[in-house]
């Protein structure tokens, strides 16, 4: 039962069992679920204000990492202290984490053709490059508000297409905004000069020319444990406008320096998250299971939603204030444009193995369609599933 003024307090079984719920029903991406969230807690049982929701949802927009899954640490906190917050966030990741572990195992104990019919990974991969497009319009439509942050979404998609690191590439374009708007055009100037030293002369700050798992050829030696953590950590730290950013973090690391996974690999993963309810996101588990099994499965994982728990768990009073900072919000603004350009050389990247013929494009275009004009939360493993059904329908031509 509610307690006037504030949420109920409840044992942490409880509070498990109720947020492993959200976890299971958690269809449709970000904006769905953040819809189901606050319908429950904030509407239905009044836990916090719905000025109080607005607030809270607005820090953890300014913030990297999956915002969903943020809400739920922070609710949880709120009815159960850190142990209940920490509860809630796992039992809300670990529905889609053991639908995507198990997946994982099964593609690579028995292959594509033992898990699935012949054709439907051809739907699938098309339908990612759908996705990831979406990614670029709906992210774009918002962040690109003036010249200046188009000019600077050109520039990391130049930059992303030339090889640099995409962490650089994003802290650079926050970087370079705040400066131009705090008019320091000199600081603007040299952080620009800078960052392409760095690229140019740091080793392991450029991605590999010859890129050899894009064209699906593997490493001999697969990651450390610490690497894929780090390559999490790094994905969960520079998430920004959504997961749609850790896309083309992990591919730097896992595809093109790596070498851990290959390219279609890489689609079949973010392919089989999309008919899952679990966050985009959840797709590093399939790839760290490939690159390091059941171990790179966990720690990669770990990686990516450990800053997930941390800023609601020790840091949450303190953001709430940092955010209010305008020069973050400058910086922010600058990643955000930033992050546009980086998924839209992304879809760039993914487009050879995506839609390898023309029967994949012209499926691939019918999918974007289709994910422009439907809002509802069915709408991704909807098309997504058709997809995969209309690949078996042109193979079994």
């Amino acid at each position: 039962m509610t307690r006037p003024g504030g949420p109920p307090r409840q044992s942490p079984a409880r509070l498990f069992l109720r947020f492993l719920r959200f976890g299971a029903l958690a269809w449709g991406g970000p904006v769905a679920q953040i819809a189901m969230i606050r319908r429950e807690l904030v509407e239905e049982e009044r836990w916090i204000s719905r000025e109080r929701f607005n607030r809270v949802l607005a820090v953890y927009q300014a913030l990297p990492g999956p915002e969903a899954h943020e809400l739920c640490v922070y609710f949880g906190h709120l009815a159960g202290g850190r142990p209940g917050g920490f509860l809630a966030g796992l039992g809300f990741m670990l529905p889609g984490f053991m639908l995507i572990l198990g997946l994982a195992w099964g593609y690579v104990r028995y292959g594509i053709a033992g898990i699935a019919p012949d054709g439907l990974f051809y739907g699938f991969q098309a339908a990612v490059l759908a996705l990831v497009v979406r990614g670029v319009v709906t992210i774009g439509r918002h962040a690109l508000t003036g010249p200046l942050l188009w000019a600077i979404a050109l520039a990391t998609f130049a930059g992303q297409l030339a090889g640099a690191h995409v962490a650089v590439l994003l802290v650079a374009a926050g970087l370079v905004f705040a400066a131009i708007r705090a008019r320091w055009l000199p600081v603007a100037v040299l952080v620009a000069a800078g960052s392409v030293c760095v690229v140019l002369l740091v080793p392991g700050l450029r991605e590999r020319g010859d890129a050899t798992a894009a064209m699906g050829v593997l490493a001999t030696e697969g990651p450390s444990l610490l690497r894929l953590f780090v390559a999490g950590l790094m994905a969960g730290l520079l998430t920004f406008g959504g997961a749609y950013t850790s896309i083309p973090l992990l591919r730097s690391e896992a595809v093109v320096r790596g070498g851990w996974v290959t390219g279609a690999q890489f689609l079949d993963a973010i392919a089989l998250t999309g008919v899952l309810p679990a966050p985009l996101i959840i797709f590093g588990t399939f790839v760290g299971y490939l690159a390091g099994g059941f171990d790179g499965a966990i720690v990669l994982t770990a990686g990516i939603f450990l800053p997930a728990f941390a800023f609601t768990l020790v840091w949450h009073r303190h953001l709430e204030r940092i955010v209010d900072e305008p020069r973050l919000h400058a910086f922010l603004d600058g990643v955000t444009g930033g992050v546009v350009g980086v998924i839209a050389a992304t879809a760039v990247e993914l487009a050879p193995d995506s839609v390898p013929d023309v029967p994949a494009a012209v499926l691939g275009a019918f999918a974007l369609a289709i994910l422009l004009r439907w809002r509802s939360r069915a709408a991704i493993p909807a098309v997504v599933l058709a997809a995969g059904a209309a690949g078996m329908l042109l193979r079994a031509v």
